[in-house]
């Protein structure tokens, strides 16, 4: 028999996806193309082309001189790109959401009119139907519900886009929670990761974002992160992980795993619904010092970035509670438990405990020495101690300058220093006139590049600090900083003391053999045979190619403007003279390539 044969519908739809998965790769990681709802990656990548085209136009093709007049205020139109986005991760749920929220903090590479419009964007959605999540449930262990819980709540304590959270109880009794995937969220986040990964490469063509971020690690990044939210078993271990990293703080508590309840889309936990961290109408009313949970929450945050390097990177108000616990003035027996009324006592003791660990971030070992030179920098207040950090970290761009970097961050340190967490948005508004007329050109030059790997933990790190706020206005984040980074600094001078022995050493044969090098240099200049090789800083060459390309530009609007001017003379003298027709034509000409031309 021939092999060969009439290709099926089925067919040729895999081969359409196939090679939809192909395209995608492109500054990605692979993608199941076998999993694509097809209408929703239309409508989100159509959403996405829209807002390209209109930067294209208004911000690119119209931001050329002489044509900038025609362009509209920037303002409302970052805004409506903003608003209808949010508007669409509202209706679709899904990857959207995340994507949304993780954007709403990016001040460093958008608009504060876009991250404003996105603040808000909240990953709650409708809970699925009760009958489909526990199909799902048995699906994964292959029992009956009610064989594996003595009860089950019909109603959701929580839905997000991705999975929902219901209250049981195990036949031993103990109250958990469990956690459930959505049914068919797979495709739904394959689907919004594929219409992501088109718009990233589309970025590609924007120089202003391209050169700052690696965008195919980006859209790695961003897909890998995303996808083991999805694994629940990596959910699981990471909860387990960060328990051991805080064993020695009784103030932190990690809700306990129950492995024999997990599956491959249900997992399993303790139930820690105690109070939380942003009800602080009732934390008062148990009687725990508000200010004392923002410090310890801080302090929690520092330790995980600069000491463990395993960052819970989702720690907005629903992820994070408060647990009571007995006040020395109450009996020994005195316990309470999830959704229990807590009588009030005057500071009484808490822990602060951490759920949902499917987004975390692992500090990568090349940036972990440069993260605690910046701690130690801003304990100091150490401006050239912290440009220096960036270098170290690599997200400077190359000619940037380090003497105007350290000039801005003592002026930052000078005016910000001591200043509240409630006060800071309003000292930094009424600062931003005095930092962009001190320091106009390196705010425009932003000379800092995006590292991806860093990418959740600057969104739990903006996430904290509105926290932070809220429990206390009048929270101190730089004397907080201080204790912590003089500890750092010590570690480090005890760790290192060697390789501080090793370059007193080789300062010491410099030194050493500096007398002989400068006869060397002095008689060379006696001779007349000592010469000097200079060249143009990055930055001030390219301070100097912008003079000759506006000089070039002045030059030829001059030439046009006295073409234009002979030609209106020659024209309003002799109607229809064709030598005055002529030289408006090259008027036009000259005014054209001086505008567009780049050299």
């Amino acid at each position: 028999m021939s092999s060969h044969h009439s290709r099926t519908p089925e067919e040729i739809q895999q081969d359409l996806h196939d090679q939809l998965g192909q395209i995608l790769q492109s500054g990605a990681a692979p993608l199941d193309s076998t999993k694509i709802n097809w209408q929703r990656y239309r409508k989100v990548r159509w959403f996405f082309a829209k807002a390209f085209l209109q930067v294209i136009w208004w911000d690119i093709v119209l931001n050329r001189p002489g044509l900038r007049w025609l362009r509209t205020p920037r303002l409302p139109r970052w805004q409506k790109i903003a608003r209808n986005y949010r508007a669409l991760a509202l209706e679709m749920g899904g990857v959207l959401i995340k994507l949304g929220q993780f954007l709403s903090i990016r001040v460093d590479i958008l608009p504060g009119e876009v991250t404003r419009e996105l603040a808000g964007l909240q990953d709650e959605v409708p809970p699925e139907r009760l009958e489909d999540v526990l199909a799902q449930i048995e699906a994964d262990f292959g029992r009956p519900v009610t064989e594996l819980f003595t009860w089950f709540s019909p109603q959701p304590v929580g839905a997000a886009s991705l999975a929902q959270v219901h209250l049981a109880r195990l036949p031993s009794g103990e109250e958990v929670v469990v956690k459930a995937l959505r049914p068919g969220i797979d495709v739904l986040v394959e689907t919004d990761l594929a219409a992501i990964a088109l718009a990233i490469r589309w970025l590609k063509f924007y120089k202003r974002v391209s050169r700052r971020v690696d965008l195919d690690w980006l859209a790695e990044e961003f897909t890998t992160v995303t996808r083991n939210e999805l694994d629940f078993a990596a959910e699981g271990r990471h909860a387990e992980h960060f328990a051991q990293d805080f064993a020695d703080d009784p103030q932190v508590y990690i809700p306990k795993v129950y492995w024999d309840y997990c599956g491959p889309r249900t997992l399993t936990l303790e139930n820690v619904g105690y109070l939380k961290i942003g009800d602080l109408a009732g934390l008062k009313a148990a009687g725990i010092n508000l200010s004392q949970v923002a410090r310890k929450f801080y302090n929690i945050y520092m330790r995980q970035i600069f000491i463990t390097n395993f960052v819970h990177a989702d720690p907005h108000p629903g992820n994070i509670f408060v647990k009571p616990l007995r006040h020395p003035a109450e009996p020994e027996e005195t316990r309470f438990g999830p959704t229990e009324p807590v009588p009030y006592q005057s500071n009484r003791p808490f822990q602060i405990v951490f759920v949902d660990f499917g987004m975390v971030a692992v500090i990568p070992e090349r940036l972990r020495a440069a993260l605690r030179e910046y701690a130690i920098a801003v304990g100091t207040r150490d401006a050239h101690k912290m440009v220096q950090s960036y270098v170290s970290a690599g997200v400077l761009l190359p000619g940037a300058d380090l003497k105007r970097l350290e000039e801005i961050h003592e002026a930052m340190f000078e005016r910000f220093w001591g200043v509240r967490m409630g006060q800071m948005s309003n000292v930094a508004f009424s600062e931003a006139r005095y930092f962009m007329r001190e320091y106009r050109d390196i705010i425009n030059e932003a000379p800092f590049q995006f590292q991806v790997d860093m990418l959740f933990v600057v969104r739990a790190v903006g996430i904290l600090s509105g926290m932070a706020t809220n429990l206390d206005p009048e929270f101190d984040p730089w004397a907080e900083t201080i204790p912590f980074a003089e500890r750092l600094a010590k570690e480090e001078l005890q760790q290192n003391w060697r390789g501080w022995l090793q370059e007193a050493i080789s300062l010491g044969q410099v030194l050493f053999n500096l007398p002989q090098q400068l006869d060397r240099v002095l008689a060379q200049a006696q001779r007349g045979s000592l010469t000097l090789q200079t060249s143009l800083a990055p930055d001030a060459r390219k301070a100097v190619q912008r003079l000759e390309q506006a000089l070039n530009r002045l030059g030829w609007m001059v030439v046009a403007s006295a073409l234009l001017l002979a030609g209106v003379q020659l024209q309003t003298n002799s109607q229809g003279n064709l030598w005055g027709s002529g030289l408006l034509v090259l008027a036009l000409a000259a005014f054209l390539w001086g505008t567009f031309k780049r050299g």
